[in-house]
């Protein structure tokens, strides 16, 4: 069949945009709530850059921090509306999704150190915690980790009493609800992008948060104490939209894991950095006085927190806190 000069032209232009469609990249979007400098926010471009190498750019990843596109109560939602591919949260948003065992991770003193903590977020209890995130449309890829917590207020924080009458902003988590109740303060649930001014004009009287997060949203700016106390842990959940995922060529698939992999090392090997930078940080601005915690002081806070094992084992459920303890212990 011959075709006539303006047919032949036709077709090949077809064949062209059809290319070109064929060629278009998969675009993942990632959002988050923290700022690009933080360990997250570097975590998210590294695995921007190696994934889009990785792949060759058949897939685009597009980073989208500080909240711009979905506040803390909102980006889960939008990710198993499909709304946003992929996402970091911090472990005690699984929570109100009704996936309360990953609230065990927000129990305080529960980590003794980092390597306790690896033990469990690398090894089967990590992925025992991401298969009940299945059912709700997630897939669970890798834990980042962020740092300990430490305490800020416009006083001074040294022994529970301290806390006694306190506003102090929370996560959606009923197990901080009940940490600082222990403590005699008054938990309050708040977006983590409202922080600041809540701060600021006294919405809220304190919080707590890792010191990469303190320094890099200003906090320490409108908090004039930092109590460094190490008294709980935050971490991260690099989750996928699990029907995107399932959809995915499996090639693309292996060659994200592998650029996630290597961005997971990443991230983890500079939180610790980036918070004893973050500290000096502080110290340095002029504004916040930073006190670490005595021993005998901090012995007095696990002994205040203590009653909140007792009053979450029904919520977070026995099986998952025996299964972080066993494995903090190396069992």
């Amino acid at each position: 069949m011959k075709f006539k000069p303006m047919h032949a032209a036709l077709l090949a232009a077809a064949l062209v945009s059809t290319s070109a469609f064929a060629q278009e990249p998969i675009v993942i979007k990632f959002s988050h709530v923290v700022a690009n400098d933080t360990p997250k926010g570097q975590g998210a471009l590294k695995f921007k850059e190696l994934a889009e190498k990785a792949t060759r750019g058949r897939v685009k990843v597009e980073v989208y921090p500080n909240s711009t596109l979905y506040k803390d109560k909102e980006e889960i939602d939008a990710l198993q509306m499909g709304s946003v591919q992929m996402l970091a949260p911090s472990l005690a948003k699984f929570g109100p999704l009704g996936v309360k065992e990953f609230e065990a991770f927000d129990m305080p003193f529960i980590f003794p150190d980092k390597q306790a903590l690896y033990r469990v977020t690398s090894g089967p209890v990590g992925k025992w915690f991401f298969n009940k995130l299945e059912a709700k449309g997630i897939h669970g890829l890798a834990y980042w980790d962020n740092g300990f917590k430490d305490m800020t207020a416009n006083k001074p924080l040294r022994v529970p009493a301290d806390f006694r009458g306190m506003k102090m902003r929370i996560q959606s988590s009923k197990v901080l609800d009940a940490q600082f109740r222990a403590l005699g303060a008054n938990p309050q649930v708040m977006a983590f992008s409202e922080v600041y001014q809540a701060l600021q004009t006294g919405v809220v009287d304190g919080t707590e948060n890792t010191p990469s997060n303190i320094f890099t949203q200003k906090t320490h700016e409108v908090q004039k104490h930092m109590t460094i106390s190490d008294h709980g842990y935050i971490g991260y959940a690099v989750i996928v939209n699990k029907n995107f995922w399932d959809k995915l060529p499996g090639d693309i698939r292996t060659e994200l894991e592998g650029a996630l992999k290597e961005a997971t090392a990443y991230t983890n090997r500079i939180a610790s950095e980036e918070n004893e930078q973050a500290v000096e940080g502080i110290r340095k601005a002029g504004k916040t006085t930073v006190y670490t915690l005595t021993p005998a002081e901090k012995a007095q806070w696990r002994t205040a927190m203590a009653p909140v094992y007792k009053q979450m084992e029904g919520r977070v459920g026995k099986e998952a806190l025996q299964a972080i303890e066993k494995a903090v212990a190396g069992k």
